[in-house]
């Protein structure tokens, strides 16, 4: 190992992954410490393993966080959606696994198709920053976007205030529909989260290092055994290598 990788992975000798804790796919959860478990934490752990450091998981409520701490000195790596404009400020590697977005209707909507979600008069809800609402950010043209803190209010923002749809990702999605009678999931999807690793940039040599181990960890098997690991096989994908 390159002592200049570990120096700018971990300056401190200590390797300090931000975590995002809203995302229960990749955070299924706590151990009798209270640290983080799951796909994202034990991907860290591995890094750490292989640059032969210490370990620090620095727990975020959102992505968002994480990204508005980037450059900042608070972490080494960011285990959060690659998204572009995350992206000005984080250089990421490949996504390691891909998670379906797409949207919830009520069971009266007339709204069939993906495309149909985005006319005038159509009201979406999704939590805020997340990396999906980024991307309807962008894309979205006709459609009217609400916003809520988090993934738990933009489901109750999408009930309480009668909404056309909730965005989120699928296997939330699932969860939500059985909460809502005849509500259904409009097939196919709109986008799908590439959840990747990523440092501050203006450390080239780290981030070659991270793209080049995000690379080894999918073509050796080791992301598809995490999955499987912590029973997400039937949620998550891993993302193709490169």
């Amino acid at each position: 190992m390159s002592p200049e990788i570990v120096k700018e992975l971990a300056p401190y000798g200590i390797l300090r992954a931000a975590i995002n804790m809203s995302n229960y796919l990749l955070v299924t959860g706590l151990d009798n410490k209270g640290d983080p478990t799951g796909l994202s934490p034990d991907m860290a752990a591995e890094l750490a393993r292989r640059l032969k450091v210490d370990l620090k998981l620095l727990q975020y409520n959102t992505p968002g966080e994480i990204s508005d701490d980037a450059g900042k000195d608070l972490w080494d790596i960011g285990n959060i959606g690659a998204e572009p404009k995350r992206a000005e400020k984080i250089d990421f590697t490949p996504a390691y696994c891909e998670i379906q977005a797409s949207y919830l209707v009520p069971a009266d909507s007339p709204l069939k198709t993906i495309e149909q979600v985005d006319s005038l008069g159509t009201r979406i809800a999704v939590s805020a920053r997340s990396a999906y609402d980024l991307w309807l950010e962008r894309n979205i043209k006709n459609a009217e976007l609400f916003r809520a803190q988090g993934i738990d209010a933009s489901f109750e923002l999408f009930v309480n205030n009668n909404l056309d749809a909730l965005a989120g990702l699928r296997p939330q999605l699932l969860t939500d529909l059985k909460k809502i009678s005849g509500a259904r999931i409009i097939e196919g999807q709109f986008t799908a989260v590439q959840q990747a690793m990523g440092c501050t940039k203006g450390k080239s040599v780290g981030a070659a290092y991270l793209k080049a181990f995000i690379e080894e960890t999918k073509k050796s098997g080791l992301v598809e055994q995490l999955i499987n690991k912590h029973g997400m096989a039937d949620r998550l994908t891993v993302a193709a290598a490169i």
